[in-house]
């Protein structure tokens, strides 16, 4: 069994900063004021857990970043990923997809000749424009930078007959 975690000695200015947090407007700093007074006391995480309705492990998470960082652990950090993922489309690849999409699906043997987005992300991955498979909203994200709106399409029926279209309007007529 693992040594439980415990606070370490927390100087007078830190013991200060504790109790006038549990009087903020954060709940996020009075919880965790809650949590480390209640270890100061000598309880344990699932003691402290239970009255809070928390887990364990919050109350663990909790000590070991006041261990670490002490009192900036009162105030929460950013959610902001650290790393933002690269970017996909360069200017070149969504040069290269504006060029796929003015070609008619058709040309690559599928049997539709209207373009969707999920099938515009699987061709650019099988065409090598992508490094992997992406989403019909990475598509669409792309097309935005290239100024392009995306609007599903209509469906229209047609037919080779070349009476086709008088048929049409005498029908509708």
């Amino acid at each position: 069994m693992r040594k439980p975690i415990t606070l370490r000695l927390l100087n007078a200015e830190e013991q200060q900063a504790l109790r006038a947090g549990l009087r903020s407007s954060s709940s996020f700093t009075v919880r965790r004021c809650q949590i480390l007074l209640a270890s100061q006391r000598g309880q344990h995480a699932r003691q402290i857990a239970e009255p809070l309705h928390c887990g364990d492990q919050t109350v663990r998470n909790v000590l070991h970043a006041f261990n670490m960082r002490g009192q900036a652990a009162l105030e929460p950090r950013s959610r902001v990923p650290h790393q933002l993922p690269p970017a996909i489309f360069d200017a070149a690849r969504r040069e290269r997809l504006r060029e796929l999409l003015h070609q008619s699906p058709r040309t690559f043997g599928y049997p539709t000749s209207v373009w969707t987005l999920p099938l515009a992300a699987q061709l650019a991955y099988a065409q090598g424009i992508t490094p992997r498979q992406v989403s019909g909203e990475a598509i669409r994200q792309a097309l935005l930078h290239l100024r392009v709106s995306w609007k599903r399409a209509n469906h229209w029926i047609t037919s080779p007959d070349s009476h086709y279209a008088r048929k049409k309007n005498s029908a509708h007529g």
